[in-house]
């Protein structure tokens, strides 16, 4: 263990991302770092998941969701889904009352719905301090930030390949970070562990380096009977049994595929009572037709499929009912975000989800764009608030995301987090009370006299606006002198800060030892392998 100990807590030494930027870290008035570090220090520690206090939008009558519903359910019963290698889907689908021919299931909505009633329609996810813990589903959101990347980028290095350090790292600014609640999975793919072992490491890193929730791993069964093993070191055996404290990302093979992989990870938390987030991976034209309705409702049908498999495997087993539909460039074939379709598409599913009854997953600060630049900030923005405004409960994909999900961007995720960060506050909505109409203000200054110096100001200053801890208000001249520094270059002296200030949770050492012999013993029962 001592190599893979060296490699897990390397990163304890943050003296290696405190590389010289390339622009100055200090204006000719010394205040531009400054301004940065006394912006970060001044966000809370914690932040619950926001409640929402703003109805969500659903712009569709019930006779077009009933139309979407039809729909889905004539994909179901005239081409069904098909469920490849594994047998004991098929014959749990054909034991419920489905036809199996093949490895294909057809069966009718309704009996799907009749299904997936038994999943929770909201529950609670414990993070290992008790101080992180969540409810997904109801009026709460929850972000975490992206997955799967197997690249970075940082304004120094360029574009490279992720490594474990890379990973650790970014699960320490989620950590360090009000904004968002859940550590994801695989943030960035580190690429300089075997393929085998890898999720042992990160697993470590999620439970040494943080106490939010969190994903494990799903690219086997067995990978995921190690996450939940991990997970029963730290929270105990019974705790786990009887509560979600670890959930698998699930990716539908679309169209209307499931692989023996995901179902078998999928099986493998709902059986020890583990949460799964099933998401239909459908870009128009690729995955599914090209036009909007047919999406919807195939995704509707694929998600509600993944959930009644779960639910056939251990009835109650905590589900989000997911969504990861975008169109593309039908000229490149290359996805495209943030569009005006998918921003549609994404309030029927969240009329689609409340009506099933379930927890729902949109997409996040989601783009193609290969740099944290103004095309990468409209398609976040646009495709964030499409969720938020469609009802969302639990958004993966919420900061870092970059060049369709390959790359995982050190500034991207400081620029998403500062989003996110507004996000909260539009989602509590105005607080209507004595003090917001400030009748005191207006009888101290009255008529032609400015607020800035009444005591109504001077008491609620801190607190009546978001104040960002990114943007940049000052005037030109100031802002030349200080180095003309924009967003992303604001951004990378940010997450630096952040690094340089992490301090990692309490874990208790015997508890660490133990999940250390863990890593260590499942490691040497196999050879590395490096694809």
């Amino acid at each position: 263990m001592k190599g893979t100990t060296q490699s897990l807590r390397r990163s304890d030494d943050n003296s290696d991302v405190q590389n010289e930027t390339p622009v100055p870290t200090e204006g000719r008035r010394g205040g531009r770092a400054a301004r940065t570090r006394r912006r970060a220090e001044s966000l809370p520690k914690r932040a619950s998941a926001p409640r929402r206090r703003l109805p969500p939008y659903e712009p569709y009558d019930e006779s077009t969701i009933d139309e979407f519903e039809h729909h889905s359910d004539w994909i179901l019963r005239e081409i069904g889904v098909e469920f490849r290698g594994d047998e004991e889907a098929l014959e749990l689908f054909s034991g419920a009352g489905a036809k199996v021919s093949g490895n294909r299931v057809t069966l009718g909505l309704d009996l799907v719905k009749e299904i997936c009633a038994t999943a929770p329609t909201e529950f609670d996810m414990y993070g290992r301090t008790g101080e992180a813990n969540i409810r997904i589903g109801g009026d709460r959101v929850v972000f975490a930030p992206a997955y799967g990347p197997p690249f970075v980028t940082d304004i120094e290095g360029g574009r490279r390949y992720a490594t474990f350090e890379d990973f650790t790292n970014f699960v320490k600014l989620t950590y360090s970070t009000p904004w968002l609640h859940h550590d994801g999975g695989t943030m960035c793919e580190p690429v300089d562990l075997p393929v085998n072992k890898r999720h042992l490491d990160m697993v470590y890193a999620h439970l040494r380096y943080s106490d939010k929730p969190f994903m494990g791993s799903v690219t086997k069964p067995e990978r995921a009977r190690d996450s939940i093993e991990m997970a029963r070191i730290v929270f105990g055996e019974g705790f786990v049994d009887d509560n979600c404290v670890i959930q698998g990302n699930i990716n539908v093979n679309s169209p209307l595929v499931f692989d023996s992989i995901m179902t078998g990870a999928m099986k493998t938390y709902a059986r020890a009572n583990q949460g799964c987030v099933i998401s239909p991976f459908i870009i128009g034209g690729a995955m599914g037709p090209v036009t909007q309705p047919a999406l919807i409702a195939q995704s509707h049908a694929e998600a509600l499929m993944g959930v009644a498999l779960t639910q056939l495997v251990r009835p109650g087993s905590p589900m989000v009912y997911g969504n990861f539909l975008t169109t593309m460039d039908l000229r490149s074939g290359a996805p495209t975000f943030g569009t005006p379709e998918a921003v549609l598409s994404m309030y029927a599913i969240g009329q689609l989800a409340r009506r099933a009854g379930l927890p729902l997953r949109p997409g996040g600060h989601l783009t193609a764009a290969t740099t944290a630049d103004a095309q990468a900030m409209q398609a976040s923005a646009d495709t964030l608030s499409a969720g938020i405004l469609g009802g969302v409960n639990f958004v993966l994909q919420s900061a870092g995301w970059l060049e369709g999900g390959l790359t995982m961007g050190y500034e991207k995720f400081v620029m998403d987090l500062d989003r996110l960060g507004m996000t909260h506050r539009l989602l509590d909505g105005l607080t209507v009370d004595e003090n917001s109409l400030g009748r005191e203000a207006f009888l101290e200054a009255g008529p032609g006299i400015g607020f800035l110096g009444t005591h109504h100001t001077l008491q609620n200053f801190e607190s009546a606006n978001y104040i960002s801890a990114l943007a940049d208000t000052l005037s030109y001249e100031q802002w030349s002198e200080g180095g003309s520094f924009d967003t992303q270059m604001r951004a990378n002296l940010q997450w630096k800060e952040m690094l340089a200030a992490y301090e990692p949770p309490p874990l208790d050492p015997a508890v660490d030892r133990a999940l250390a012999d863990f890593v260590e013993g499942r490691k040497g029962e196999m050879p590395d392998e490096w694809h």
